[in-house]
């Protein structure tokens, strides 16, 4: 029985989130009432804030899932560095692929987030607090400055890798040809940040 409820509570925030992306798509996240979400979804308004306590929530949900300090601290192994850690999971992330499904509601979620001034102030909101939290992380090791700046570089370039990677799918781009361009850009990000910009350059 748990399992069967566990189902359905997660279809029912699948339907949720699905039904307010398709609104937003067609009006704007601002035109839009939690309450015009929760009647055509066919839930109370008290469900909905269950399943998402925000509006933004509803778009965003799953946003903040790169848990930067997560990966550090679980998935660091011995004698490994906190890059090399990074590198391995988003090596990882890039070498999957988005059916042609998830693709698209990808790409109208982007879309979505492009044209809504709040929605792009939330999203970096969770940056911040990803990065803020990544540099907690590493305080300890390395003192609150360095750390600072070091989760500063990460994220910035993280973020670089996801906007050129949305502009590859939202300009026509097939899932597998982004996803092996954004396999290249994760090895030359983190060359960067493990050799430094000025090594870097002198190679070439």
């Amino acid at each position: 029985m748990t399992g069967l409820r566990q189902r359905k509570k997660e279809q029912t925030r699948q339907r949720i989130a699905a039904v307010a992306l398709r609104l937003f798509a067609e009006r704007g996240f601002d035109a839009v009432t939690v309450n015009e979400i929760a009647e055509a979804a066919e839930v109370a308004k008290a469900t909905l804030f269950a399943y998402f306590p925000t509006k933004e929530s509803l778009v965003l949900h799953g946003a903040g899932d790169d848990d930067l300090a997560g990966v550090v601290v679980t998935g660091q192994a011995a004698g490994q560095t906190f890059l090399a850690a990074l590198r391995a999971h988003f090596r990882a992330f890039a070498a999957g692929r988005l059916s042609a499904a998830d693709l698209d509601a990808v790409l109208v979620r982007v879309r979505v987030i492009q044209d809504s001034p709040a929605l792009r102030d939330s999203a970096n909101a969770l940056l911040y607090q990803q990065r803020q939290a990544l540099a907690q992380v590493l305080a300890d090791q390395y003192g609150p400055t360095a750390a600072a700046l070091m989760a500063a570089q990460v994220a910035a370039s993280l973020l670089t890798l996801q906007e050129a990677y949305f502009q590859r799918l939202s300009g026509g781009a097939g899932a597998e040809e982004a996803g092996q361009e954004l396999a290249r850009d994760v090895e030359l990000a983190f060359d960067l940040l493990e050799h430094g910009l000025l090594k870097h350059a002198e190679g070439h």
